[in-house]
């Protein structure tokens, strides 16, 4: 059993400026991204060029930023909403949801590939294998946070928050629809595959991951 140490959200903070630990997973989530796109352009046959990276980044940074925070207000936080206007702009309170994010990043690909002269669908393969770890390291930040544990439980790995032994369901989503989905779909993605057959990997998998996950998960109030 562990004891969780009951860690400070914020690492830093100058004046009303606060470095939390949860954003800089999504910093670290996004880095990685544009790095893997930088590698993953060089191949024979890629959509994307090295020059496309940077603006394919920014535009899913915003599809993941505005339609995570949507989607969580949309789907858990619609009464604060309805009661304070601002609530979507309070990024401390509540936090950001899945479902928004990818429906953010789909509409995001499909404006970029508009823009690009490409297929929804071609630009969705090539993005998604960069996507998991992103994913991973936000369930890391979760973890940090104290937030969204699992059950009760007595198994050897427990954590101990506040006087309860707790599944870590934090990590179990953090490796399996992060580290693990990442593996599988970076390999499966470096032969030519039929279109959406990466992207339709990516949801088969995750769909199954927190499947899974959510048998030990406790939802959210």
């Amino acid at each position: 059993m562990f004891k969780f140490p009951e860690f400070d959200p914020i690492i830093f903070a100058v004046g009303p400026l606060a470095i939390r630990w949860y954003g800089l997973m999504y910093v670290v989530g996004f880095v990685l991204a544009w790095w893997l796109a930088k590698v993953r352009c060089r191949k024979p046959g890629s959509p994307i060029n090295a020059e496309q990276v940077d603006d394919l980044i920014f535009y899913a940074m915003l599809g993941v930023i505005l339609g995570g925070r949507l989607g969580y207000c949309l789907v858990y936080g619609i009464d604060n909403w309805l009661a304070d206007p601002l609530y979507v702009f309070k990024i401390t309170e509540g936090g950001m949801s899945f479902h928004g994010g990818l429906v953010g990043v789909i509409f995001a690909m499909w404006l970029f590939a508009r823009k690009i002269g490409h297929k929804l669908w071609t630009v969705n393969d090539f993005i998604a294998p960069l996507v998991p770890l992103g994913l991973g390291f936000g369930r890391i930040g979760n973890f940090i946070n104290g937030e969204l544990w699992g059950k009760p439980t007595d198994v050897p790995w427990g954590v101990e928050y506040r006087g309860e032994v707790l599944h870590p369901s934090q990590l179990y989503e953090s490796l399996l629809e992060g580290f693990l989905l990442f593996a599988v779909l970076w390999w499966y993605s470096s032969k030519p595959r039929p279109h959406l057959a990466v992207s339709g990997m990516f949801l088969l998998l995750y769909g199954v991951a927190r499947f899974f996950v959510e048998f030990y998960r406790v939802p959210d109030s």
